[in-house]
């Protein structure tokens, strides 16, 4: 096995070659080299950030000669970076293997990678579980960032805010940011900390839901069938060029319920309504099950429902080091002109 794998991850990195040289050329420094689904490791994944290598399994752990045998291919193929194995096979994806005494520092560590041009923080192991910047995502933000000159951007569900740093850095004359999780809000301070802007982003700590709802002119009471919501930032009703509405697959608050999977209109309608006419709405869908021409169908018929219809749209698909054999990446993201 240790042998077959090994020739797995050189098949892998030999079909990148012409990739990673446009990559490098763009100046980047961070990409998958080997996606183990469509490269016969289900499971495994092995993303380079900058000077870390990042090995994640999620179906299985890796055995000591599996792991041993993907660390020595790597040390050989690029020997100035440090190997980070995250086992995330367990429920609920958690981190739960050791690492060496020497490399806990590093994986603790924050890190400054490349993309396109941009600075993003990145760090192997930190309170959460996902990493700080998703690869797969590059096509996302090089797509914003042909679009973004003089435009203005709400970034919904930002997470770390890599696409509303990436707008900034292409000229963007204003970019609102909203995620409910502070600490990685924090991060997106960072990212934008580490580029030269012409403009100041906002980063606005809220539930998206009572912000959107605001945003979008429905507002949203402080009293819902006679109970108190729990409190949240007052905005003012506006509309934005560009909106990137990019949810996680499912989340529950008192003031609503995400659902990628049964219920996308709940977050969509009021994200459509925040978009101004002839402006573009970015929407993204990770769950792999989701069909991507059913999901479009209930886009369209949910947007006509709200009297803005869907003048075109676009797919825009993860670039080539995450390969899709089917073509059907699980990672789904439509560009619509509204």
């Amino acid at each position: 096995m240790p042998t077959a794998l090994a020739g797995r991850l050189a098949a892998a990195l030999e079909n990148r070659t012409d990739l990673l040289a446009r990559l490098h050329a763009e100046d980047t420094d961070c990409y998958r080299v080997f996606h183990g689904t469509a490269e016969g490791q289900p499971g495994l994944t092995v993303d380079r950030y900058g000077d870390l290598l990042l090995v994640q399994t999620f179906h299985r752990s890796l055995t000591p000669d599996e792991l041993a045998a993907v660390e020595g291919f790597y040390a050989q193929t690029f020997p100035a970076l440090t190997a980070i194995y995250n086992d995330r096979s367990q429920k609920n994806s958690r981190i739960r293997n050791p690492l060496p005494a020497e490399r806990q520092g590093v994986a603790a560590q924050a890190h400054t990678v490349r993309e396109l041009g941009v600075r993003y923080r990145v760090q192997a192991r930190h309170d959460g579980q996902d990493p700080w910047l998703f690869l797969d995502m590059r096509a996302g933000r090089r797509h914003i960032m042909q679009a973004a000159a003089g435009k203005s951007l709400l970034n919904l569900f930002a997470y770390t805010c890599s696409i509303g740093t990436a707008a900034a850095v292409a000229g963007a004359r204003q970019v609102v940011n909203i995620d409910f999780a502070a600490g990685t809000l924090a991060v997106g301070e960072q990212n934008a900390e580490l580029n030269s802007l012409r403009i100041q982003p906002q980063f606005i700590k809220s539930d998206v839901f009572p912000a959107v709802r605001q945003l979008a002119g429905i507002g949203q009471p402080q009293f819902v069938r006679g109970k108190r919501m729990p409190a949240f930032p007052k905005l003012a009703a506006q509309q934005f060029d560009m909106v990137f509405l990019d949810p996680p697959r499912y989340a529950k608050s008192l003031f609503g319920v995400v659902d990628l999977v049964n219920d996308y209109p709940a977050v969509f309608k009021p994200a459509l309504l925040c978009t101004a006419e002839g402006g573009t709405l970015y929407c993204c869908n990770n769950v792999a099950a989701v069909e991507r021409d059913g999901w479009l169908a209930q886009l369209q018929r949910s947007a006509a429902k709200a009297s803005r219809p869907i003048r075109s749209f676009e797919w825009i698909m993860p670039e080539a080091d995450f390969p899709s054999p089917d073509n059907k990446p699980p990672l789904k993201v439509l560009a619509l002109r509204v």
